[in-house]
């Protein structure tokens, strides 16, 4: 490292003209410009600079030793330019990963207009209803549901939702006729327990074991909508024109769901994240509202 510093230095010196003038426009002192250049003559065996007290000049090592430090100091130069532009305009790939339920109907419409805002970024969405690993799947951003186990991420409460225990007007008739069938995502098991509260505080206590489980909310969703059997589906997915779902207890309703947004960030998110993460808390909040 300090071979990069006597290199930067030196290469300043020589732009300069002379030590004073490279110590005035680095805010460094005469003395320390004239040990790093000591430092590095004694550290490559020849000499660099020849000065008198009027004016210096290089040697034919050290013009070819000037070249390849100019070079540093404008890569480094780019390099810090680049950086500084990611926290002035959001660009470049941000993967983000949320559960199936979640992801048609709040993530992607809310990234859509992220995107018009801010053409540079490249969003990659990941549908998942498992908890992916932020760090060994290069995860941005996740949106999750319920807390989560990753302690390592650093996690922010963006909103809550509703689900809803319904099924179609036949399906939620013959439930409460006796002919119960029941459609489970994986995450819920196959042994089904609810407790709905209506507006006195009176409680309802559901138990149910699924007659058929699957692996994605989209399939559960196709299968309670076309009729199969009644099971959660988000209030917001109710709104749908194609949805003809009706819930089981009417006067009663399930808790909230919180809603988390997880990233590894730990001081300031970058700003191709912080846009993503404010257009889908926006798109939350008002799907909610």
């Amino acid at each position: 490292m300090n071979k990069l510093r006597h290199m930067s230095l030196f290469a300043h010196i020589v732009e300069s003209g002379s030590i004073t003038a490279a110590a005035n426009s680095l805010e460094l002192s005469k003395s320390v410009l004239s040990q790093h250049l000591k430092a590095l003559e004694q550290d490559l065996g020849v000499t660099l600079l020849k000065r008198t007290t009027r004016r210096q000049s290089l040697t034919p090592a050290g013009k070819t030793f000037y070249e390849q430090c100019k070079v540093l100091n404008q890569t480094a130069l780019h390099a810090w330019h680049e950086a500084q532009q990611f926290s002035q305009v959001a660009k470049g790939k941000v993967r983000i990963t949320a559960p199936n339920a979640l992801m048609s109907t709040l993530i992607a419409p809310a990234l859509a207009k992220v995107c018009i805002a801010h053409p540079q970024l490249e969003p990659e969405l990941i549908a998942d209803d498992r908890q992916l690993d932020l760090l060994e799947d290069n995860i941005d951003l996740a949106i999750r549901v319920g807390n989560s186990k990753d302690c390592d991420a650093k996690q922010r409460l963006i909103g809550e939702f509703k689900d809803v225990l319904c099924g179609t007007a036949e399906a939620v008739k013959n439930y409460h006729l006796g002919h119960q069938r029941y459609i489970a995502n994986l995450w819920q098991g196959t042994d089904i327990q609810h407790t709905l509260i209506n507006e006195k505080g009176e409680s309802e206590h559901f138990t149910a074991i699924a007659n058929c489980v699957v692996n994605s909310f989209d399939t559960s969703f196709a299968l309670i909508n076309s009729g199969a059997g009644i099971g959660l589906v988000p209030e917001f997915k109710l709104a749908e024109p194609n949805c003809n779902l009706h819930p089981v207890f009417p006067d009663h309703q399930l808790t909230s769901n919180p809603v988390f947004a997880l990233y590894t960030f730990s001081r300031q998110v970058p700003l191709s994240i912080g846009v993503c993460l404010q257009g889908i808390e926006a798109q939350l909040a008002k799907t909610m509202a």
